[in-house]
């Protein structure tokens, strides 16, 4: 088996770093619950580990660990050694896993949990111990063809997608580093930053922005595991909780999906203390509703709407506190170009990707992005939902089901919110109720969202679901969207039938 060495390039990150140990070797560049490393201790431990990553001549490495200086070690390491690594995140179900596996020919898999993932996935039962820092590691080979991805590609991002199995999108440094860049240029991060980590370092904004951002930049990378910030599993939240970390580890940055903002929203409502350390606060995966922003900008949070895809190494758009427009997801970063077709859909020229695993395709240039938006005079950026779910009524109106169902989740009796209408006189919906919502509760938030909505987009009926949308029973994205086609499937019958009852 031929090793790394093939696909090595040079990684400006890792020299940032070095140049960091140089000036700072003291500083915190890694910290989490065994303790802090220093940027001199980090930029050691990357040379030995890509050390003996080319020792065990892997091409392509995946990753399944719970968050912790472990993860961003071995992606570091990967980086240096020229090895792809394929990070798997935590709330795929064991279908996405071995897809991504087999699709990527991952010569090994390292994990902090072989008992769950050997049974799951049919691997060997044994593994080789490896040793880094926290929890035990455990190194498994695999049968995998490290050829089947092309040289100079470092990092291979699956993405939940909302229509069948994942893709593989193949980054090479060249497509990541412009990204790192510019968002650290845009947020103004300085070695007084402290970021910290909200969500898995699987998920591709988290690692670049959380991860890459920061260690260029020569701050603090906080990685705790997720049940020390209040998550727990892919979709509960101890609201409480992730304030505390927010406010123990003094972070000044972090990023969050809608989810978890409403949810911190409503607990700082509710009378607990603002995190006070905070001065920037991305929020990406999923829109944001208009009305939980302006909430929580009356609470002083310093939240910022954002706008990426993975095809495009994540972050496009971004609003920051020098040019920051509430409602828009902000202005193009410097190294991406926004242009919008004539008929509304967002196309992204600057930034790209190699291509999806396995498809010998080269992506259009400049990228289809699939959503529909707007620039307004001074290039800031508003979306208007996905192109793919927008559905238009018998009446002939267009509407974007995103924009109905977020003001559909603000109202605190309804959890998630699913619409349907296409072709048809009226919309329905289907409604996950929040513990302890009664019926009349239900109606009565639906009555109220009505009342603010245009007659073609209100809700003409609705029925409850029977579980909550997560990524595990396949019914969310492990960003936060909603697998309408999977959902719709589920409930079938009983959408029609509230379509039958209100016929007559």
């Amino acid at each position: 088996m031929r090793g790394g060495d093939r696909r090595a390039y040079p990684v400006d990150l890792i020299a940032r770093i070095r140049q960091h140990a140089a000036e700072t070797p003291q500083r915190n560049a890694l910290e989490g619950p065994e303790g802090h490393i220093g940027y001199a201790e980090l930029a050691r431990r990357i040379e030995h580990l890509a050390g003996e990553l080319r020792q065990r001549r892997v091409i392509t490495l995946a990753l399944a660990l719970e968050n912790g200086p472990a993860w961003v070690l071995l992606d570091l390491a990967a980086l240096l050694a020229g090895v792809c690594l394929v990070p798997l995140p935590p709330f795929f179900s064991t279908g996405q896993m071995r897809h991504a596996l087999s699709l990527s020919g991952a010569q090994a898999l390292v994990t902090d949990r072989p008992e769950l993932l050997c049974g799951r996935l049919d691997l060997p039962p044994a593994g080789d111990p490896l040793n880094l820092t926290g929890p035990p590691l455990t190194w498994i080979n695999l049968p995998g063809n490290g050829d089947l991805v092309p040289a100079g590609i470092c990092k291979i991002t699956f993405t939940s997608g909302t229509t069948g199995e994942p893709k593989g999108v193949m980054l090479g440094w060249q497509h990541i580093q412009p990204v790192v860049r510019s968002l650290a240029e845009a947020v103004e991060v300085t070695r007084d930053d402290r970021h910290l980590a909200l969500t898995p370092l699987a998920v591709l904004l988290e690692n670049i922005a959380g991860v890459y951002v920061p260690l260029w930049s020569g701050a603090t990378v906080v990685v705790p595991d997720g049940a020390a910030v209040g998550l727990a599993g892919s979709s509960r939240l101890n609201a409480a909780a992730m304030i505390g970390a927010l406010q123990q580890h003094r972070a000044s940055t972090a990023i969050f999906s809608p989810q978890t903002l409403q949810g911190m929203v409503e607990a700082i409502e509710s009378g607990l203390p603002a995190p006070d350390r905070l001065r920037f606060a991305a929020i990406g995966g999923a829109p944001l509703s208009p009305r939980l922003l302006q909430r929580a900008t009356r609470l002083g949070l310093p939240i910022y709407e954002g706008y990426g895809l993975s095809e495009c190494a994540s972050v496009v758009c971004l609003n920051t506190p020098k040019h920051n427009r509430p409602g828009t997801v902000g202005r193009a970063l410097p190294h991406a170009r926004i242009r919008i077709t004539g008929d509304g859909e967002v196309r992204i020229a600057g930034a790209g990707f190699a291509g999806y695993l396995g498809d010998t395709t080269t992506p259009p240039a400049p990228w289809p992005s699939g959503d529909i938006g707007a620039l307004d005079a001074d290039g800031f950026l508003r979306l208007r939902g996905r192109r793919r779910d927008v559905f238009i009524t018998a009446f002939g109106r267009n509407i974007s089901p995103e924009w109905v169902e977020r003001e559909l989740t603000l109202e605190s009796p309804i959890h998630q919110a699913v619409i349907f209408g296409e072709a048809r006189p009226r919309n329905m919906a289907i409604i996950h109720p929040a513990p302890g919502a009664t019926p009349d509760a239900l109606t009565d938030a639906i009555g109220k969202v009505n009342a603010d909505l245009p007659d073609y987009a209100r809700i003409a009926g609705w029925i409850t679901a029977s579980e909550s949308f997560t990524p595990a029973n396949g019914l969310l994205t492990g960003t936060g969207r909603v697998r309408r086609q999977a959902i719709y499937n589920q409930y079938r019958q009983q959408i029609e039938n509230l379509y039958e009852e209100h016929a007559t």
